[in-house]
């Protein structure tokens, strides 16, 4: 999917609204400083329309790029799971260890006696 940009009048109505500051940490700019970002990026469905449009500073930028481009591989692995494109991954069954005879012994249990939950009342040690 290729990347949407904004219009330049779009641009121009994002950053009137700013009035000069950063959108995410409020940071003062100069002429020419900001940059206009998608708030939900085109590759999550995001339209480039001035409510998902902010002007950011490039270090507020750099930062929200990097999650968003998490998201974005996390939303493909997801998708691609679901269509089966990826296969799971699966424990690959191993045909285990010999047993000696003294560890078979020792594995086997024996079964102890079922106990008596309840005993007759003449049976019971009444002290």
């Amino acid at each position: 999917m290729s990347r949407l940009e904004f219009s330049r009048k779009t641009k121009a109505t994002i950053i009137a609204r700013a009035a000069g500051k950063c959108e995410a940490c409020e940071a003062v700019l100069k002429t020419g400083e900001g940059e206009v970002d998608h708030i939900l990026p085109c590759a999550l469905g995001g339209e480039p329309t001035v409510a998902n449009g902010r002007l950011i500073c490039r270090v507020c930028h750099v930062a929200k790029s990097a999650t968003d481009i998490r998201s974005i591989r996390k939303a493909d692995r997801s998708r691609d799971k679901a269509t089966g494109a990826i296969a799971p991954k699966q424990k690959i069954p191993g045909r285990g260890f010999p047993v000696s005879e003294s560890a078979a012994k020792r594995q086997t249990k024996i079964p102890l006696p079922p106990r008596a939950l309840f005993k007759p009342a003449d049976e019971r040690n009444v002290r």
